[in-house]
């Protein structure tokens, strides 16, 4: 029985030296999670239980059991590389199938598809045309083709008119290759149908105290309403506007595009006594462009950027969690599947719940401590040689029981 007894233990200690050494190859693996292993004694038993000087028949491996501690966030050169800072898992599509990883090495496969290693797909909230997030969950595929261009539709104008400028004479005509024919002029692109840019001039003409004409021209055709004589915008004697805002534009351009029907909003101009500034010259249309970059926020948000400056909401990365993350069977690459001892995944936005936050161009390191572990080392390697002394010593003690004659 000793020998037995003693066998066991060095299983046991044979098993933590080959725990210790699964965790100390994977210390530099990404998403890596430790394993602990925890021993059980061994009674024999019988039907009406144990008498009080029983003893001990051994000691018995009872549970390899993970440890999910944070590891280290450490920050790379790559956008697409994921860190959850805290509890959960990201969620990743394998052939239909959800497993769960922490590990955020993730690239971009021929499909556009946002994959690991592995190529399993990240999975996201989906977001629809307008950007707003929904509850459907998918993949994140992005889409290198070219947007559609919009045209301009309305044009915001904030800016200050000189109420101390001189009026111009109403004998002299307005003619824009002859500044003295007006007071300021300022300028903004704007887009047709298709997508091409136009110059837009604006020419602004004081023709009495809180009065002012605008003329405009694309491309160096006059298009405001009130053509030839141009639009009056009036101020009140707090140099807010008071009339003639919006001002309606037409202009139908070359080219095969539509013909564009636009507003000038002035609302937010005023008439000080300081000289002619620009603050914000704004209009809605842009030209076609290309997939540029991608950002995530700390919530998950993913934003798409275009070489025309617009942006879109992709989605919202999501994030598992689960009553009991020692229950999740491990699949190997990093990954694990929800079974019955875990319990079904809480799936939400990162920062809800108990849902972690995310950190972009970063990656979770292992959580081993190399220190711990060989310590650790050195004590299952003296567990291993105790076992074998009793062995040795229940040898010798057998040998001279054989010995008695």
């Amino acid at each position: 029985m000793p020998f037995r007894t003693a066998l066991s233990g060095l299983n046991a200690s044979s098993a933590e030296l080959r725990v210790i050494g699964n965790n100390v190859a994977n210390a530099s693996t990404t998403g890596f999670k430790e394993s602990r292993a925890e021993f059980a004694d061994i009674f024999a038993t019988s039907n009406l239980g144990v008498t009080a000087n029983a003893i001990g028949t051994g000691v018995r491996v009872a549970s390899v059991s993970q440890q999910f501690t944070q590891g280290n966030v450490e920050f790379t050169d790559n956008n697409l590389d994921l860190a959850i800072n805290g509890q959960g898992f990201f969620m990743l599509n394998d052939n239909g199938v959800n497993v769960y990883s922490r590990a955020g090495q993730f690239g971009v496969d021929r499909d556009g598809y946002v994959v690991n290693n592995q190529q399993q797909q990240l999975t996201i909230f989906q977001a629809d045309q307008n950007g707003n997030i929904t509850g459907a969950t998918g993949p994140l595929q992005l889409d290198r083709s070219d947007i559609a261009p919009a045209a301009t539709t309305a044009i915001d104008v904030q800016a200050n008119l000189d109420a101390s400028a001189t009026a111009i004479p109403a004998a002299t005509v307005f003619n824009p290759s002859d500044a003295s024919s007006y007071n300021n002029s300022t300028s903004l692109t704007i887009f047709d149908s298709l997508g091409s840019p136009h110059l837009n001039t604006m020419y602004f003409r004081k023709t009495a105290d809180n009065t002012w004409d605008v003329f405009q021209y694309v491309d160096g055709v006059q298009v405001n309403g009130g053509a030839p004589a141009g639009d009056t915008i009036t101020f009140n004697s707090l140099g807010a506007i008071t009339g003639g805002s919006p001002v309606a534009l037409n202009f139908t351009p070359t080219g095969g595009s539509a013909a564009m029907n636009m507003t000038v909003d002035f609302n937010s101009t005023s008439q000080y006594g300081s000289p002619f500034s620009v603050s914000a010259l704004n209009q809605d249309g842009f030209a076609t462009g290309r997939l540029s970059g991608i950002d995530f926020s700390d919530t998950g948000v993913i934003t798409s950027r275009f070489t025309n400056g617009q942006s879109r909401t992709l989605g919202q990365i999501a994030v598992a969690t689960f009553n009991n993350t020692q229950g999740l069977r491990q699949l190997g690459d990093t990954s694990w599947a929800e079974s019955f001892d875990s319990g079904a995944p809480l799936v939400g936005a990162p920062g809800s719940g108990a849902a972690g936050l995310i950190e972009s161009g970063a990656l979770e390191g292992s959580n081993v401590d190399l220190t711990e572990e060989l310590v650790g080392m050195i004590t299952a390697q003296r567990n291993f040689q105790a076992n074998a002394q009793v062995i040795s010593t229940m040898d010798q003690i057998t040998q001279t029981i054989i010995n008695i004659r």
